[in-house]
């Protein structure tokens, strides 16, 4: 199968700490990058992962608050300087095409790319971007500026071609595509063998939710269903509930309760807040809820299957 990956860059909520870097990701699949969320630093973490910096088609914006977005201007920038030509498709709220269109004027006048800026109405569940090998559905959230997460679905794959069967009937290599896309092939004699026969179902396509910021949201697990791995805030643990409530966010028992409901296959918890040295408390409050859950720390690669 084709790689689907996500390469954890920043997993720390807004105050800043030596431990973890503001919130960013990167989504690989079939060697197209795109990033999820720039805070400060991001592309001093590209470089820690070895992530390359010219593959990233596209970046979302889950919300403009600074952890998640300060990083961008700089990036842009950077990428102009190593020479990048590729367009480069920005994914965030309305409000943001000012802002950055006056931060590229200020800082990046003379790019030999273009950026080009897609507004997104967060309080839509719908598709946001598609190309030939996925779709990306932008998904509500409930923080305290307009926020949505986001969804990567991978197309459905073409079956398997049988290479046995093919040599067997001597089946032209020119043919091979009209089989995958569900052909038959004739004998000589006029003897049909069926598609079933040349081919093995394909693959299941895989599916990434990622949510974050925000509060609990009771419904959430149903446009989250399913999928192969969730990446869910986990800002606090239960005995800061209060504390999630009053800033929008949630609690690592909460985002287990929504990967349990959904039927995830795995959970990601991420953007801690300052107040933990450890994360463990907080994988241990989700597991004991949803066993398949996971820490999401910088410069970690988990794979969607």
């Amino acid at each position: 199968m084709e790689p689907f990956r996500v390469h954890i860059l920043g997993c720390g909520s807004a105050l800043p700490t030596a431990k973890h870097s503001p919130s960013s990701q990167v989504v690989e699949l079939r060697d197209k990058l795109f990033m999820i969320d720039c805070g400060e630093g991001t592309q001093m973490q590209l470089r820690r992962s070895h992530v390359g910096f010219n593959r990233i088609v596209a970046v979302f914006l889950s919300h403009l608050h600074g952890d998640h977005c300060f990083g961008l201007i700089g990036m842009i920038s950077t990428f102009g300087m190593l020479g990048r030509t590729a367009p480069l498709h920005i994914y965030a709220t309305a409000e943001f095409g000012p802002m950055l269109q006056a931060q590229l004027d200020m800082f990046c006048n003379g790019l030999e790319y273009k950026v080009l800026f897609h507004p997104i109405d967060t309080t839509l569940h719908t598709v946001v971007y598609e190309d030939r090998s996925l779709t990306v559905e932008s998904i509500p959230l409930n923080h305290r500026t307009p926020c949505c997460g986001f969804l990567f679905r991978e197309k459905p794959l073409q079956p398997h071609i049988r290479r046995d069967m093919i040599d067997f009937y001597g089946i032209p290599v020119s043919q091979i595509n009209n089989i995958k896309a569900g052909a038959d092939w004739q004998l000589p004699d006029g003897t049909i063998v069926p598609n079933s026969q040349l081919t093995t179902p394909p693959d299941a396509p895989r599916s990434y939710a990622y949510c974050s910021d925000t509060k609990y949201m009771p419904r959430l697990h149903q446009l989250v269903r399913g999928v192969n791995m969730l990446y869910h805030e986990s800002t606090y643990d239960t005995s800061h509930a209060d504390r999630a409530e009053l800033y929008y966010h949630s609690t690592a028992a909460q985002a287990a309760t929504v990967a349990r409901d959904a039927g995830v296959g795995k959970l990601l918890l991420g953007h801690y807040s300052a107040r933990y040295e450890c994360e463990e408390l907080l994988l241990n409050e989700a597991r004991q809820i949803f066993p398949n859950t996971f820490l999401s720390t910088e410069n970690a690669v988990f794979k969607v299957e």
